[in-house]
């Protein structure tokens, strides 16, 4: 996108809203953090409301990364400097966005399951998920069922994740299943699973609700999900 040699010539400031928050998309892209905070505090003073500015500059930006990542355009390590530069805009943005202003795509709990101590897969969940609006309660490695269990009953999230990178560790998604199932709260959560040696019919035999190939196709498959849950809600 964006020359970030040319970007220094360019004045946010003087630009009108629609080429600001375009700039601030292709400053998210280029994973320049300054800049990104330069333009949300910008269009803050412009009196953008902060849930506006989320989703149209950074939540718009977010999701053209998500697609290039998804294609291949665009890598793990540019990706994680989108993420950063999102971080800045989040963190002026946080503390203006109140709980009715803010609008929240939905809430997910995520962790990488017992014995498996790999997260570089769910940290991009993580960033791609709060990218596309979601709020994420990350619970770290190594979470057993009962540290699942908790987190559902203290953050009440519409969707479960669980990450395995390892075969070990996957059978483990099945039994944390399970045990929701035995407790009578599996149709309470969306359930995901994702990671390397996972596919389409682990994630069936399993009982998850889907099987995410990676990041981007995780906040596509949860907003997707979400949309039916609610559809049959309202039905």
């Amino acid at each position: 996108m964006s020359d970030e040699n040319a970007n220094d010539d360019i004045d946010l400031s003087a630009l009108p809203d629609d080429e600001l928050v375009e700039q601030i998309q292709d400053d998210l892209y280029d994973g320049l953090r300054d800049e990104v905070i330069e333009g949300t505090e910008i269009l803050l003073e412009r009196k953008w409301k902060p849930s506006d500015v989320l989703t149209e500059a950074l939540v718009g930006g977010m999701s053209i990364v998500g697609v290039d990542f998804r294609d291949g355009i665009l890598f793990v390590p540019e990706v994680l400097l989108s993420a950063n530069a999102m971080k800045g805009g989040m963190a002026i943005l946080k503390p203006l966005l109140s709980e009715s202003d803010s609008v929240s795509a939905g809430k997910m709990v995520i962790g990488t399951v017992k014995g498996d101590i790999h997260d570089i897969g769910k940290n991009l969940v993580k960033m791609m998920m709060e990218g596309g609006g979601f709020e994420v309660i990350d619970l770290g490695i190594n979470q057993t069922a009962e540290n699942f269990f908790a987190a559902l009953e203290e953050h009440k999230p519409d969707i479960l994740g669980m990450s395995a990178l390892l075969t070990t560790t996957m059978p483990y998604m099945k039994f944390v299943i399970d045990e929701m199932v035995e407790r009578g709260i599996r149709d309470d959560y969306i359930v995901l699973v994702g990671g390397a040696p996972l596919n389409q019919e682990f994630g069936e035999a399993v009982g998850a609700d889907a099987y995410c190939r990676d990041a981007a196709t995780t906040v596509d498959t949860a907003k997707e999900l979400l949309e039916l849950r609610q559809q049959k809600v309202t039905g």
